[in-house]
């Protein structure tokens, strides 16, 4: 079981976390990495091998079952959420995107900072 919140943390952040603990510990193998991309805004990754055999609604509804817990607030922040098994993730452009990430735009066209 890995979870890795990279960057800072925040009570959210450690909410998501602690919902993911409860995950892994009932899925071996589970990696999870997630990050807070701006005020409004977390990205989280699951890399999971039993994924395979689940459709991508399947695996939502698994996920957000443990993500059900959190306020709706902290649910909200929760605006990627990348699910996928370790092979799936050479080939996904999502997966480029949560690595490399474009820095967050306000409507304005300002850059977050």
């Amino acid at each position: 079981m890995a979870i890795e919140i990279r960057g800072s943390t925040d009570e959210t952040l450690d909410a998501i976390a602690s919902a993911f603990e409860a995950y892994s510990a009932d899925r071996p193998g589970v990696e999870v990495a997630m990050y807070r991309q701006s005020p409004y805004s977390i990205r989280v990754r699951v890399l999971d091998p039993a994924f395979e055999t689940m459709s991508r609604g399947e695996r939502s509804r698994l996920v957000w079952s443990y993500l059900a817990k959190l306020t709706e607030d902290q649910q909200a922040d929760i605006n990627m959420l990348l699910l996928r098994t370790p092979e799936e993730i050479r080939d996904s452009f999502a997966n480029m995107e949560f690595e490399d990430p474009l820095p967050p735009i306000l409507l304005n066209g300002a850059k977050v900072e």
